[in-house]
């Protein structure tokens, strides 16, 4: 059971209440984090010393791609540690942002790397050329193998965590790229036709890119203070608004302090007066339990045309 601090402030104008919402500490991922760059690090000089012994610029290049997994994954990490330091004068609700700039990050790595796989499959396309389909394949199984595992690793926190899903998605589109190469290796060894490598590869660009597209939005939208997808500010606001003694709610904000915390704050109007703690307590532990707002600073005002009334919610 989550437990919520409340601390009023009594001011001419009303009441201010803060409550801290706290969540059973999240799933630590450092561990599948080292897991997945470990991995990847191998799979990376395994590519780079076959290709290089092979003289195949396909896996060298390959080899150079997955490299930005490893990146990717070391930054998703930074940022979820990050998170875990406490606040301080300066950064007042502590580091958690670095995880939305961790997904968007992520998000503009994938948008590259679709733009490196179009490239690789226009080029392709007008110069076919032979492959080696029995190492093709072989690498690429590895591939659906490592890049599947990493995943899977971070496939429970990609629901509620932007960052987690950032590391998520790049991870199984590459694991959907080392597929789409099994697939084509076998077509191209039953028919010899050329085209299916890069026509496969396009394929798998668009499948990335429907997945990236969402992540980016998202991280972008928080990135510019937007509720998080998963609140409904107009069922917040009928919420307010249908509490005992409540005739008004405004001024209500909600943003992300990182990708797993949100923060609110709301003005109540109540002509009979500020209603008690036991009333603020109930509030913050239906924010936090309904809507995952963890994060609450409720403002108790006692009449409609005080100050406020000349700031808009329109207004910050």
């Amino acid at each position: 059971m989550a437990h919520d601090h409340d601390h009023d402030h009594h001011h001419d104008h009303g009441a201010h209440e803060h409550g801290h919402g706290h969540d059973h500490a999240p799933k630590d991922f450092g561990r599948a984090f080292l897991i997945g760059i470990v991995l990847n690090t191998g799979f990376v000089i395994a590519e780079a010393v076959y290709g290089y012994l092979g003289n195949s610029v396909a896996l060298l290049a390959d080899a150079g791609h997955n490299l930005s997994d490893v990146l990717g994954l070391i930054v998703a990490w930074a940022a979820s540690a990050l998170g875990k330091r406490p606040p301080n004068d300066r950064f007042t609700y502590g580091l958690g942002g670095s995880s939305i700039l961790a997904a968007m990050m992520n998000a503009l790595m994938l948008l590259v790397a679709i733009g490196a796989i179009v490239w690789e499959a226009i080029q392709r396309f007008l110069h076919p050329e032979p492959v080696a389909t029995g190492v093709m394949m072989a690498v690429a199984a590895l591939g659906i193998l490592i890049n599947g595992a990493t995943a899977w690793l971070f496939a429970s926190g990609s629901k509620d965590d932007l960052n987690l899903r950032g590391a998520f998605i790049h991870m199984a589109a590459d694991a959907a790229v080392s597929l789409g190469v099994v697939l084509a290796g076998l077509l191209i060894w039953k028919t010899g036709a050329l085209w299916i490598d890069p026509a496969l590869s396009l394929v798998v660009a668009v499948v990335i890119f429907w997945s990236t597209w969402g992540l980016l939005r998202e991280s972008v939208a928080l990135s510019l203070g937007g509720a998080p997808a998963h609140v409904d500010v107009a069922a917040l606001r009928r919420y307010f608004e249908g509490l005992p003694g409540v005739v008004n709610a405004h001024d209500l904000h909600v943003w992300p302090m990182s990708t797993t915390q949100t923060a609110l704050t709301a003005h109540l109007v109540m002509p009979a007066g500020h209603p008690g703690d036991a009333f603020l307590h109930e509030a913050a532990d239906k924010l936090e339990h309904d809507f995952r707002i963890h994060h609450v600073t409720l403002q108790i005002e006692t009449e409609n045309d005080g100050l406020c009334a000349r700031f808009p919610d329109q207004a910050v």
